[in-house]
C-alpha cells in the first residue's frame, strides 16, 4: 500500500521520546516475518523498545501523495479510501464504504458551491487554458435588493406599461382595468407564495423554475413545462424587439419606414411590413450581441434598469404636475369623433388670409384635397363643428368620471367622446377613407387580458439567479414577493391615475395619433415625453436581450438533462459552455413572432405558456404539502396548498379567458412532450411529488380493492409466471414471457417470479443478477410488470413462497403460468417432476388457475404474424370457462388476431351430441364469442394391449427407479457410518472389554454384505419382471391413449391446443405415474396449453 511507518523509541527510565529516524515502507504480506526481522536486528536491549506508529508524510520514494489513514499496521487493501481516525470506530469499519462519518460528510457540505448554469463549463475551459492549476470559484455574493428585487421589477415592468396600459384603460375602463390587474397580479402573487415555498424546500442549484417544477413533478411534467416555459421566454423576446420597433417608427424616427402607405386603410399593412423587416434586423443583431458574450449584456443591464426607474419617475412627476400646471396637448374633434392630427397644424374649418375666407388643410382633408369654400365636403363634416379639448385635463379636472366604465368596439369603430354633441350624417362609408382616430383591432375584455398579462410575468427573474445569490432560500421569497407587490402598486395606481389625468378619446388613441404621434404615456410625463419614448425603447432593447440570453440557457438545462432525446444536441455549445445552437433554434423560434409583427396578437400567446408554467409551480406546491412527504420541509412558512391550488384555478381560467383556442394548443403540446418524454425520454427518479402521489393513489386504491373480491364481468387473468434460469443465471424460456404478453396485452397485473436455490446472504449477488436478467428479458418480450426473485432453501419452499405471497393486498394473482418440465424423464433427481406436481397441488389448495405450456420454446413471439389457423379448445371438464376466456383474449393481440376458435366437447354414448352440439352454440352465443363447435364421440371400447403393454412398461420404470433410489441411499448411509467408524475407531479399540474377540474380518464382512446385496438385486429383478400392472393405472392410461388419438386426428395442425389438465392422484406414490399420463395425453401435439381452473367462475353469459 505504500504507507509508511516510523520507529519511535520508548525510553525505558525517563519517557523522552527520540525523533524520528527510520522509517519503513509496509511490506508485502509474505515479508512480514522479514519486516519483523528488520526491526528487531535494530533493537538494543540497552536502550528503548521501538513501536511502529504510522507517519503522515509524503513518502520520499514514492509518489508524492498521502495516503488514507488506517488503524491497521498490515493494511494492503489498494481500493478503499476510508478516512477515519484511529480504533474509535473500528466497529463500523466495515460499512465505511457505503455510509460514510459524520464528520466527512459535514465537511463535503460545507464546501459546497452552488454554481451558475455554465459556470462549471466556463471554469474547465478556464483550467484548460491555464494549464493545471485550479482556478479558485468565488463564492455567490448577490443579496435580496440586487440578486431578486430588482431583476424581477426590471423583468416585471416594460413594453405592455409604456405602450398598452393607457389604451387598456381607455378601453375597458378603470373598473374593470382594476379586475384584470387584481387577477393578473393575484396570479402571480399566489405563484410567487407556492415558488417560495419550493425555493427553500432545500438547496436551489442554478436552473430557475425548470429545476423546481422537474424536482417537484418528474421529468415528464418538467421537460413539458420547460419547453413551455422557454417558448414563453422565446416568444417574450418576440414581443419585446416588437415593441422597440414600434417605439422607433412610430415615435422616433417614423421617416425611418421603408414601406409607406398612401392610403389610409393601408396604414396597418404597411406599419406589420415594417415591423417585419425592422424587426428581422434588430433580431439578427441582438443574437450576433448575445453570440459575443453574454458579459456585455450584463454590463448593460443597469443601464436599462435605470431606464425603467426613471422612466417611472418621470410619470409619477407628470401626474403630479398635471394637478396644478397640466400640459399642453390639445386633440382636434369633429362633432364627438377625435381626428388624427397629423396632416394639419390647426383645428379649424376656415381662416382669414389676406382678408380673404379659405379652407384650412383640415378642410382640404374632408373636401377631396380642394381649399375652395364651394367644394364638395363630407357630409358629416359639413354638419359638425370643430372642436379643441385638452389631452391632459389633469388630476382635479374630474375626468375620472368619464374613464370609469369600459367602452370596447369592433375593428374600426371610430373613437368618440361621450356627451359631446355631434350630429349624425346619412351615408357613413367614406368614414374609413377620412383622418379619424379607429379602433385597429376588435377589443373585448378578455382579449385585454390576454394582451395584459405579460406585463406582470418575470417573477422567475430571482429564481433564476439562484446560484448567483448569497442565500437564496433567504433571497427569493423576500425579493420576488416585494417587487410583486411593489408592481402592483405600480399598475394599480397607474390605472387611476391614468384615468384621472388623460382625457377618454387620447386614452383610446393607441399610437397617439391625435397628438402628433406622441406616446400617450408619454405625453403626461414630466420633464419630456422623450424621457419616456428614450427610457421604454431602451427598456424593452434591455428586456429583449434578457430573453434571448436566457432561453437559450434554459433549453440547454433541459438538453442537458437527457429527458428529451432529440434535444441533446442543443446541450452542446461553445468550449466555455455558451449555448450556441440553442441561440440559433431561439433565434428562429423568436423570428416566428416578428413575422406575426402584432404586439397584441403576440401577447396572448407568450401570456399562455407563461400561465401554463405558473399553474404547474402552483400544482408542484400543493401536491408536495398534500403528501406531506417527508422531505418537504421549506423555509417559507406562509403557504397554504389552498392558495396554491387557487393560485392554480387562476392560471387555468386565465389561459381559457385570454383565449380559449391558444389555451388548447398549448396544453396539447405541453401534453405531446409529455406522452414523448414518458414513452422515449430517459428514465430519471429525481425523488418527485407525482411518483409519491401515485404511491398515494396506489395505495388508497389497494386498499379498496381489498373490500371485496372482484366480479366476474372485472376478471382477468393476473399472471404469476414461474421462470427458470440456467447456470449464467440467464432466462431458460424467454417465450413463456411472449405469451404473457400476448395474454395480457398490457393489461393487469404480471408477476415474474424465480427461486434461487440456497441463502440470500451468499446468493444476494446472483439475485440481483438474475433480477436484472430477468427485467432485461421482460423488456425485451414486451411483457410490463414486476420481478420477484426468491432465494430459499429448496426450490420446493421458494415456489411456495411465491404463490403464497406474491402481489400486495386486492392486487394479487390469480393464475400461475409455468413451462412443462421437458427434460423430466432424462433427469436423474426427482425433484424436478415432484416440484411441479407440488406446484400443481399448491395452485389448487390455493384456488389460482394454472396454465401449462408445452414446447414452450416453440410459441411465436410478439413480433411474429400468425397466418390462417385455429386455435383449438378441448373441453372435457368445466372449469369455470378459463377455456373460453383464454382463445379470446389471445385473439386480441396481433399475433394471434387472424386465429379462428374451435370448441371440441367430449360426448359418451348416452349423451346426445346433437343436442349437445346446439346447446353449446347457444351457450356461446350468449357468451359473444366466435367459434365453431364439434362434438366428438368416444366410445366405449376394450383396453388395447397396446395401453396394457404401456402401463405395465410404466409401473416398472418407476419400480426400477425407486430401487436404484433406495441402492444409492443406501450406498450413501454406508459411506457415511464408515467414515464415521474410522474416526472413533482409536476410542473405540481402548474401549473394548478384554474378554470380546473379533472373529469377522474387515473384509470377510464386505464379502458377506455385497453377497447379500446381488441376492436381493436378483430376487427384485425377478419381482420386476413376473409384476402385473395395477388396474386404476390401466384404465388411467386407456382414457389418456384415446383421449389424445382423438386430440391429434382433430387438432394436429392448429397453431395451439387448449386442453382441461387433470388433477394430481391425492396418493403422492403415484405422482410419477401422473407424469407419464400426462406426456401419453399431450403425445404428437406441437404447442399445447394445459388449463386448470381457479375454482371460480371467470365468464358470465350477463352484462
Amino acid at each position: 500500500m505504500g504507507e509508511r511507518f516510523v520507529v519511535v523509541p520508548v525510553g525505558p527510565c525517563n519517557g523522552e521520546l527520540e525523533p524520528p529516524d527510520t522509517v519503513f515502507s509496509d511490506p508485502a504480506p509474505e515479508n512480514e516475518g522479514a519486516a519483523e526481522d528488520v526491526v528487531a536486528g535494530q533493537r538494543d536491549p540497552n536502550t528503548a523498545v521501538p513501536i511502529l506508529e504510522y507517519s503522515r508524510e509524503p513518502n520520499k520514494y514514492g509518489d508524492g501523495l498521502r495516503k488514507e489513514s488506517s488503524p491497521f499496521i498490515n493494511n494492503t487493501d489498494n481500493d478503499k479510501a476510508i478516512s477515519y481516525d484511529g480504533k474509535n470506530m473500528a466497529l463500523f469499519e466495515e460499512e465505511m464504504d457505503s455510509n460514510p462519518m459524520v464528520s466527512s460528510l459535514l465537511n463535503k457540505l460545507a464546501n459546497y458551491t452552488n454554481l451558475t448554469q455554465g459556470a462549471q463549463e466556463h471554469e474547465e475551459a478556464d483550467e484548460e487554458e491555464a494549464g493545471p492549476k485550479k482556478k479558485a470559484v468565488k463564492s455567490p455574493q448577490m443579496g435580496t435588493f440586487m440578486g431578486v428585487y430588482l431583476p424581477c421589477l426590471q423583468n416585471i415592468l416594460g413594453v405592455i406599461l409604456f405602450l398598452r396600459l393607457t389604451w387598456i384603460v381607455g378601453t375597458a375602463g378603470i373598473v374593470e382595468s382594476l379586475a384584470i390587474v387584481v387577477m393578473c397580479c393575484s396570479c402571480t402573487m399566489l405563484t410567487a407564495i407556492s415558488m417560495s415555498a419550493i425555493a427553500t424546500n432545500g438547496v436551489v442549484p442554478a436552473g430557475g423554475s425548470y429545476y423546481m417544477i422537474s424536482r417537484s413533478l418528474g421529468p415528464e411534467f418538467g421537460g413539458a413545462v420547460g419547453l413551455c416555459f422557454y417558448l414563453g421566454t422565446t416568444f417574450a423576446g418576440s414581443m419585446y424587439i416588437l415593441g422597440t420597433i414600434e417605439i422607433l417608427l412610430t415615435y422616433i424616427v417614423p421617416q425611418a419606414a421603408i414601406f409607406v402607405a398612401e392610403k389610409k386603410e393601408d396604414e396597418p399593412a404597411a406599419l406589420l411590413n415594417n415591423m417585419r423587416v425592422y424587426g428581422t434586423c434588430c433580431l439578427t443583431l441582438m443574437s450576433l450581441v448575445v453570440f459575443v458574450g453574454v458579459k456585455y449584456v450584463n454590463k448593460l443591464a443597469l443601464v436599462f434598469l435605470a431606464c425603467v426607474v426613471l422612466s417611472i419617475l418621470a410619470i409619477y412627476a407628470g401626474v403630479i404636475k398635471t394637478a396644478f400646471d397640466p400640459p399642453d396637448f390639445p386633440v382636434c374633434l369633429l362633432g364627438n369623433r377625435t381626428l388624427q392630427n397629423l396632416n394639419f397644424d390647426k383645428c379649424l374649418k376656415t381662416e382669414e388670409v389676406g382678408n380673404q375666407t379659405v379652407g384650412t388643410a383640415l378642410w382640404a382633408l374632408f373636401c377631396g384635397g380642394s381649399r375652395a369654400l364651394n367644394a364638395s365636403c363630407n357630409e358629416y363634416f359639413v354638419l359638425n363643428n370643430v372642436t379643441v379639448i385638452q389631452g391632459i385635463p389633469g388630476l382635479t379636472s374630474g375626468v375620472i368620471s368619464d374613464n370609469m366604465w369600459s367602452d370596447y368596439g369592433p375593428l374600426g369603430m371610430l373613437v368618440e367622446k361621450p356627451r359631446q354633441p355631434a350630429v349624425l350624417a346619412a351615408d357613413t362609408s367614406q368614414d374609413v377613407y377620412l383622418p379619424y382616430v379607429v379602433n385597429d383591432i376588435a377589443s373585448f375584455f378578455t382579449l385585454l387580458v390576454g394582451i395584459y398579462f405579460p406585463s406582470v410575468t418575470g417573477i422567475m427573474a430571482g429564481s433564476n439567479r439562484s446560484g448567483d445569490l448569497r442565500d437564496a432560500q433567504k433571497s427569493i421569497p423576500i425579493g420576488t414577493i416585494l417587487a410583486i407587490a411593489t408592481t402592483t402598486f405600480i399598475y394599480l395606481t397607474s390605472v387611476v391615475l391614468f384615468g384621472a389625468c388623460i382625457d377618454t378619446v387620447l386614452l383610446r388613441d393607441k399610437f397617439g395619433d391625435s397628438v402628433k404621434r406622441n406616446l400617450v404615456i408619454g405625453t403626461l410625463s414630466w420633464p419630456s415625453p422623450w424621457v419616456i419614448v428614450i427610457g421604454s425603447f431602451f427598456s424593452c432593447c434591455g428586456a429583449g436581450l434578457q430573453s434571448l440570453t436566457g432561453a437559450p440557457r434554459l433549453l440547454q438545462a433541459i438538453a442537458r438533462d437527457g429527458i428529451v432525446p432529440f434535444l441533446a444536441v442543443f446541450g452542446h455549445g461553445k468550449a466555455n459552455g455558451e449555448p450556441t445552437w440553442a441561440l440559433l433554434l431561439t433565434g428562429g423560434i423568436c423570428e416566428i413572432g416578428i413575422l406575426i409583427a402584432s404586439l397584441d396578437a403576440v401577447a396572448p400567446i407568450l401570456s399562455m405558456f407563461f400561465l401554463m408554467c405558473y399553474l404547474f409551480v402552483n400544482l408542484a406546491c400543493a401536491v408536495q404539502t398534500l403528501l406531506r412527504t417527508p422531505n418537504w420541509r421549506p423555509r417559507f412558512k406562509y403557504y397554504h396548498w389552498a392558495l396554491s391550488f387557487l393560485g392554480m384555478s387562476l392560471c387555468l381560467s386565465l389561459m381559457f379567458i385570454s383565449s380559449w383556442y391558444y389555451a388548447i394548443v398549448a396544453m396539447v403540446i405541453a401534453g405531446l412532450i409529455y406522452k414523448y418524454i414518458e414513452y422515449r425520454g430517459a428514465e430519471k427518479e429525481w425523488g418527485d411529488g407525482i411518483r409519491g402521489l401515485s404511491l398515494n393513489a396506489a395505495r388508497y386504491a389497494l386498499i379498496r380493492l381489498e373490500e371485496a373480491p372482484p366480479h366476474t364481468k372485472n376478471w382477468r387473468p393476473q399472471m404469476l409466471v414461474l421462470l427458470n434460469v440456467d447456470t449464467d443465471l440467464a432466462v431458460k424460456h424467454p417465450r413463456l414471457l411472449s405469451l404473457t404478453t400476448q395474454l395480457k396485452a398490457g393489461k393487469g397485473l404480471t408477476i415474474v417470479g424465480n427461486v434461487l436455490e440456497g441463502t440470500y446472504l451468499t446468493k444476494d449477488s446472483e439475485a440481483k443478477t438474475a433480477e436484472q436478467n430477468i427485467k432485461s428479458s421482460m423488456a425485451a418480450e414486451r411483457t410490463k410488470g414486476f420481478c420477484h426473485v426468491v432465494v430459499s432453501s429448496n426450490l420446493r419452499d421458494g415456489f411456495s413462497h411465491l404463490i403464497q405471497s406474491a402481489g400486495l393486498g386486492g392486487m394479487k394473482h390469480n393464475t400461475v403460468l409455468m413451462a412443462w418440465p421437458g427434460t423430466w424423464k432424462q433427469s436423474n433427481d426427482p425433484a424436478s417432476w415432484k416440484n411441479f406436481i407440488e406446484t400443481v397441488r399448491e395452485t389448487t389448495a390455493t384456488h389460482h388457475a394454472l396454465l401449462v405450456a408445452k414446447n414452450v420454446d416453440s410459441f411465436p413471439g410478439n413480433l411474429e404474424r400468425l397466418g390462417e389457423g385455429t386455435i383449438d379448445v378441448w373441453w372435457v371438464v368445466h372449469d369455470g370457462g378459463m377455456l373460453m376466456l383464454l382463445p379470446f383474449l389471445l385473439r386480441q393481440h396481433k399475433v394471434w388476431r387472424k386465429c379462428k376458435m374451435r370448441i371440441f366437447t367430449v360426448a359418451q354414448m348416452d349423451d346426445n351430441s346433437i343436442q349437445m352440439k346446439k346447446d353449446l352454440q347457444m351457450f356461446l352465443y350468449h357468451l359473444r364469442l366466435d367459434a365453431e363447435v364439434e362434438v366428438v364421440e368416444m366410445h366405449d371400447s376394450d383396453i388395447s394391449a397396446f395401453t396394457y403393454e404401456k402401463t405395465l412398461v410404466m409401473e416398472q420404470r418407476s419400480q426400477m427407479l425407486k430401487q436404484m433410489q433406495l441402492s444409492r441411499n443406501e450406498r450413501e448411509r454406508e459411506a457415511q457410518l464408515i467414515h464415521d467408524r474410522n474416526t472413533a475407531s482409536h476410542a473405540a479399540l481402548s474401549d473394548a472389554a478384554a474378554g470380546v474377540h473379533m472373529t469377522w474380518t474387515k473384509e470377510k464382512l464386505f464379502t458377506e454384505r455385497h453377497r447379500a446385496r446381488e441376492a436381493n438385486a436378483n430376487v427384485a429383478v425377478r419381482d420386476l419382471f413376473n409384476m402385473k400392472p395395477n388396474q386404476s393405472n390401466v384404465r388411467r392410461m386407456h382414457t389418456a391413449v384415446k383421449l389424445n388419438e382423438v386430440v391429434v386426428n382433430k387438432s394436429q395442425g392448429a397453431h395451439l391446443v387448449l386442453l382441461n389438465m387433470p388433477g394430481p392422484p391425492r396418493n403422492r406414490g403415484g405422482d410419477e405415474n401422473y407424469m407419464e399420463f400426462l406426456e401419453v395425453l399431450l403425445e404428437g401435439l406441437n404447442r399445447v396449453l394445459l388449463v386448470r381452473g381457479g375454482g371460480r367462475e371467470v365468464i358470465t353469459i350477463y352484462s
